[in-house]
């Protein structure tokens, strides 16, 4: 495991709630084949590996040393898989109380210290229109997988780019269920596809802002 990653000495266990706990491992980095929890229903589905395969293929290095954010965490797989993979922090938000305890377990058990990890109790716009209010920097790398039936690939964008928390050097991952090209316009427009793909009902798209090469 890479020194980056350090234990916390200010965690402390956390109660989890009593709702199902299923698991989903870890593919690739420090942390392969470790598998995190998450609680079942609400709609919570953690992108499949096969998924996760090719994003972290398409992004390789353009992981490490980056300050990464994980708009809908769910179970957390993507902000712990980048985590694995050299991201340099991660910010993740998640308004399930149940599910947020259930992160905070899994960053005991990976032992990361939260000089790498921020979990954020908050809906993605508000916990977005916060940042903004902040004048916070912008993100090396955004993932943008809200729940599907909620629909807030717009909203979510809209914040995102608005607020300048992405940039000409971001990247922006975004999974839905539905072909991006049309059901994400018209912010969509302003960026540029880097890497886009169907696999089964998931369609994963690879994003910057356009002007940039990544």
């Amino acid at each position: 495991m890479s020194a980056h990653h350090r234990p916390s000495r200010s965690a402390s266990p956390r109660t989890v709630n009593r709702q199902a706990v299923s698991h989903v491992r870890i593919i690739g980095g420090d942390y392969r084949r470790r598998q995190i929890g998450f609680v079942d229903g609400d709609g919570l589905r953690p992108t499949p590996d096969r998924v996760r395969e090719t994003l972290f293929n398409w992004l390789q290095d353009d992981i490490v040393g980056v300050s990464v954010l994980d708009c809908c965490a769910g179970s957390g797989v993507l902000g712990f898989e980048a985590l694995s993979r050299g991201a340099r922090h991660v910010t993740m938000i998640e308004p399930n109380r149940a599910q947020f305890s259930q992160l905070a377990a899994s960053q005991q058990q990976l032992a990361i210290s939260d000089t790498h990890l921020t979990l954020l109790p908050s809906t993605a716009e508000h916990a977005l229109a916060d940042m903004a209010t902040q004048a916070a920097p912008a993100f090396g790398g955004v993932f943008l997988d809200p729940p599907y039936r909620l629909d807030l690939w717009q909203p979510l964008l809209r914040l995102l780019l608005d607020n300048a928390l992405i940039n000409a050097n971001s990247w922006l991952y975004i999974e839905s269920d539905r072909p991006q090209q049309t059901s994400l316009a018209p912010a969509l427009a302003e960026l540029q596809v880097l890497k886009y793909k169907k696999m089964g009902q998931v369609f994963a798209g690879l994003y910057q802002i356009k002007g940039a090469a990544l």
